[in-house]
């Protein structure tokens, strides 16, 4: 940061707009913002899952992905940053392929929940597609770096695996699909 913030309102985005961190204006309604906003989110609910009891290696990973996405939200931020490489996915990768062997290969679709740590990474892994999303379609219109891309995708399906690996941690089996058992 080239300064830091002492004054945290400053009454320059009441008319709609928001600073970029090169300087420049947006509307807040543009999509770098809802990129930046939907990352943002993903952080923060990350945040909220780390408030659960979680085994030490989790935690640890879960605790540098919130450095990695602060840093994709300064490439957000800044345009024609690039502040990711492609190490931060292949990371993820990794990280994927190891939790996953340990688990029962999926016969069946999966609810969220189980455990509440297992629900909250579901719950993060839905807001991180919805970031996807909006980096997808901030990639229409403007440079958005393929690191960033390739990391928010691998990012879901990591979350996704964790959620399964924290409910057989507990002890609690995946929450399965009935299809029509309602109906």
């Amino acid at each position: 940061m080239g300064h830091r913030l002492t004054k945290i309102y400053t009454r320059t985005g009441d008319e709609g707009s928001t600073g970029l961190g090169d300087g420049s204006r947006v509307g807040k309604e543009s999509a770098r913002i809802a990129a930046l906003g939907d990352v943002d989110e993903t952080n923060s609910v990350i945040g909220v899952l780390l408030c659960e009891d979680l085994p030490d290696n989790v935690r640890e990973l879960l605790t540098d992905i919130q450095h990695d996405l602060f840093d994709l939200g300064g490439e957000i931020s800044i345009p024609g940053a690039a502040l990711l490489g492609t190490g931060q996915p292949a990371r993820l990768e990794a990280a994927i392929d190891g939790y996953n062997a340990a688990l029962d290969p999926l016969k069946d679709f999966i609810l969220p929940g189980g455990t509440r740590a297992a629900a909250l990474a579901h719950l993060a892994r839905t807001a991180c597609r919805r970031a996807e999303r909006s980096l997808v379609a901030l990639a229409l219109a403007e440079i958005v770096s393929t690191a960033g891309r390739e990391y928010v995708n691998r990012l879901s399906d990591l979350l996704f695996v964790l959620a399964r690996h924290l409910n057989k941690s507990a002890g609690c089996g995946d929450v399965l699909w009935q299809k029509g058992k309602n109906g």
